[in-house]
């Protein structure tokens, strides 16, 4: 007895059993079949698990807290003998104390397995409060989520399911031992939207299969690649925002009942996760975008008014000023001060552009056109718009002035003297024009101040905005 219950071990605790019968009856072999709904079997030297030995004499059930867990089986005894009334108390003695033993054992499986998966979700939160920035952030805790899941659960393949443009769901993360092939396949197929599977993850339930190759349910063509299989739905407030799938090879043990249970709630727990993870990222972008703001009203505010009152002191100079030299002098510092004024608009343009993940609007991409052309021409252009740009300028418009911007561009590159001369180069975006037709429209000019290059014009009437 004190050797069956020593061990919290449940599979060592099974071959415990058996031999322990063994021992106590002299019979050649000895095993235990399991009854319960987790699968699976143990025995001791010899035995084939989960079945009789072939000309078993001697079966004995074990019960835990009441239920049937199992069956000892004990054959061969020696000499031929037969099992005698002393032998079949021993097994029964034994069979009792098993049980005890084994609801032992099996609590703290259990107790191990559910601290094991709320470890899991406590390290998915972290990981997921703690991220990277920029654009990979949002495939990063999905991908956290994916290996997290894959690995609590024993699976082969963990992925993420979300939403597709075009209905359905789609694979957007996924953690796998399997093949390359495999991960590959994975992301270019998709779930339809008449998949039964579908209709059940979209109304909150998960999805369980013992063999998600055969099942009707399944019309995803990874499924044949999958036995055990669990479709949890990621669900917080009562919006599905998609699914996490936890797959085991084809053979492999079932997932039982607890597993089932631990598995849908942490895909609620992640599904809570993503959620803070996010708004931790907005309230960040956030205090950015104000520091942002605060930074370019200084900007303006400040700076430029400082440097338009030095410009109107240098112009007072220049005109009082007697040698041509003296006049001359000023005169370049004036413009000099001109042109960081207008970087330093064309900063505070910047700084006030939406997030990256957002779709850039005229004025970022003239700015992102004009700061590419920065290596070609030695030194970055001055860029100027007048009226709202982005609020009249349509898209197609748009796209065309900044074609425009680029060619002019590498044409003013082409002809500038060197890295030693940089081409000074002003780019000047204006919405408010009237073209010669009568039309509103919207004009570019590249220019440089310097005449080292002819100035460089397109225009464009306005069309499906305030421009008309």
């Amino acid at each position: 007895m004190a050797t069956v219950g020593s061990d919290h071990d449940l599979g060592r605790a099974l071959d415990r059993i058996a031999e322990t019968a063994a021992s106590l009856t002299g019979a050649r072999h000895a095993a235990v079949g399991r009854h319960d709904g987790d699968g699976g079997g143990a025995g001791g030297p010899g035995a084939s698990f989960g079945e009789a030995p072939a000309g078993a004499s001697l079966e004995v059930p074990i019960q835990v807290q009441g239920e049937l867990f199992g069956t000892l089986y004990l054959a061969g005894k020696g000499d031929g003998e037969e099992f005698d009334d002393r032998d079949r108390h021993l097994v029964r003695v034994l069979a009792t104390e098993a049980g005890i033993a084994l609801s032992n054992a099996r609590m703290h499986a259990a107790a191990r397995q559910r601290r094991r998966w709320i470890d899991g979700a406590a390290s998915v939160t972290t990981a997921l409060l703690a991220g990277p920035e920029g654009r990979a952030t949002a495939t990063h805790a999905l991908t956290v989520v994916a290996e997290q899941g894959r690995e609590l659960a024993e699976a082969a393949t963990g992925a993420v399911l979300l939403p597709h443009a075009e209905g359905g769901m789609e694979v957007v993360a996924i953690s796998t031992e399997l093949p390359e092939t495999v991960r590959t396949e994975a992301f270019r197929g998709r779930i339809p939207p008449e998949s039964p599977v579908l209709h059940q993850l979209r109304a909150g339930l998960a999805v369980f299969s013992d063999d998600f190759a055969a099942d009707p349910r399944s019309v995803s063509p990874l499924s044949r690649h999958y036995g055990p299989t669990m479709l949890l739905p990621l669900r917080s407030n009562g919006r599905v925002l998609g699914a996490l799938a936890l797959c085991r090879m084809p053979g492999d043990d079932r997932f039982s009942h607890t597993e089932r249970t631990l598995g849908t709630q942490f895909a609620a727990q992640a599904a809570v996760a993503l959620m803070l993870a996010d708004r931790h990222r907005d309230r960040e972008r956030l205090a950015v975008f104000e520091d942002r703001d605060r930074i370019a009203r200084d900007l303006h505010d400040l700076v430029i008014q400082r440097l338009f009152a030095t410009g109107m002191l240098l112009e007072t100079a220049r005109r009082k000023a007697r040698l041509p030299e003296v006049r001359e002098g000023l005169g370049e510092a004036i413009d000099e001060l001109d042109a960081t004024i207008q970087e330093i608009r064309t900063t505070i343009i910047a700084l006030q552009q939406g997030p990256p993940e957002a779709p850039p609007g005229l004025r970022a991409r003239v700015l992102r056109a004009a700061a590419a052309a920065t290596g070609t021409l030695g030194g970055r252009p001055s860029v100027q718009f007048t009226g709202p740009v982005d609020a009249r300028v349509d898209e197609r418009s748009g796209r065309a002035l900044v074609a425009a911007l680029g060619e002019a561009l590498t044409a003013v590159g082409a002809s500038a003297p060197g890295p030693s001369r940089p081409a000074r180069v002003t780019v000047v975006v204006d919405a408010t024009v009237t073209l010669p037709d009568g039309r509103a429209g919207v004009r570019l000019t590249v220019s440089c101040p310097d005449g080292s290059h002819p100035p460089l014009t397109w225009e464009r009437p306005l069309r499906g905005r305030s421009g008309g």
